[in-house]
């Protein structure tokens, strides 16, 4: 069973942010988290009670969420509302520092928030807070992605699919197990999708060689052996799991995959890069985030895991 004692969901008051608030609701009911609700302010931005959200508690329409998620959602009413809720309000130079320092401090077990889904220009100059804590945090992060300019609140969608993309690592391995966690508290089916570089490297164009499928033509049967193997070998709980391979670029294919399967929730993980070498060389993670309207959760290979371990699985399993 997932190990979340401590929930930190942030909110900015923004239909997005709301949205990120009913899965965090959700997720804090199944698992008996304490769900801590963080309102940011910005240090250099004077209060201002008329901007959005001004005046107004971190934990302000709750109990409207509670009665939300509850005609939403599978889960019982009595879960939702033994939710305890803890409401932070913090002051930093920015939003992404103070989640971060906040669930630095109080060593929460995940961290749940809202994103536009910026793309191109404005979100090279603006940046992302989602992205800043999916890169810095070491806590797994769920991004919950919305519209900007949505007029109503979309409620989240009961999660019945769930896609883990694999790339036979062992961070990989961990999503997985991860994932089958994640879908026993859902009685979802999970899908893994192992997608192969179509484009070989730069240094075998001179022997005319470009394609995969000019080194390996049966690539796709071989991966889909790989990967069968992989899922057997991968503890957690019994799920229904089915495998896929296809042949092309990694984040334009998982995107592409969740809008043509309708999958509810991707579970990835994500090498964390910062500075010159992310700006470059850019992260799966970040680009499935900005791309697709499921929420994601991320998690790191040296980060924390909610995950119980392989020990302790094979010993609940032999109780």
């Amino acid at each position: 069973m997932l190990e979340i004692n401590d929930l930190l969901v942030a909110r900015d008051f923004s239909s997005v942010s709301n949205r990120a608030v009913r899965y965090a609701l959700d997720v804090a009911a199944r698992t008996g988290a304490t769900l801590h609700v963080l309102h940011a302010e910005v240090l250099h931005e004077a209060s201002n009670p008329d901007a959005e959200g001004g005046g107004r508690s971190p934990g302000h329409d709750i109990p409207r969420f509670r009665d939300e998620v509850r005609q939403e959602s599978t889960v019982s009413a009595d879960a939702l509302d033994a939710v305890a809720i803890k409401e932070v309000e913090r002051r930093d130079v920015s939003a992404g520092p103070a989640i971060l320092n906040y669930a630095a401090e109080t060593s929460v077990d995940l961290i749940a928030l809202g994103t536009h889904g910026r793309r191109g220009p404005s979100r090279i100059l603006l940046g992302s807070v989602a992205e800043e804590v999916v890169r810095r945090s070491d806590q797994p992060v769920l991004t919950v992605r919305g519209d900007a300019e949505e007029q109503t609140e979309v409620h989240p969608r009961i999660v019945d699919r769930i896609l883990v993309p694999v790339d036979f690592s062992e961070p990989s391995r961990e999503a997985l197990r991860t994932a089958k966690e994640w879908a026993a508290l859902y009685d979802a089916s999970i899908d893994v999708l192992h997608v192969v570089a179509e484009r070989i490297q730069p240094a075998f164009y001179t022997g005319g060689v470009q394609s995969i499928y000019d080194m390996e033509p049966d690539i796709e049967q071989k991966m889909m052996d790989r990967l069968e193997a992989f899922v057997a070998d991968t503890g957690g709980p019994e799920r229904t799991i089915r495998p896929h391979v296809t042949v092309g670029n990694a984040a334009p294919d998982i995107a592409e995959f969740v809008d043509a399967e309708s999958v509810d929730l991707v579970a990835m993980s994500t090498h964390g890069r910062t500075g010159l070498d992310r700006f470059l060389l850019g992260s799966v993670a970040e680009k499935i985030i900005r791309h697709v309207h499921c929420p994601v959760l991320t998690m790191k290979p040296f980060g924390t895991t909610f995950a119980p371990s392989e020990d302790t699985a094979e010993s609940d399993a032999g109780a």
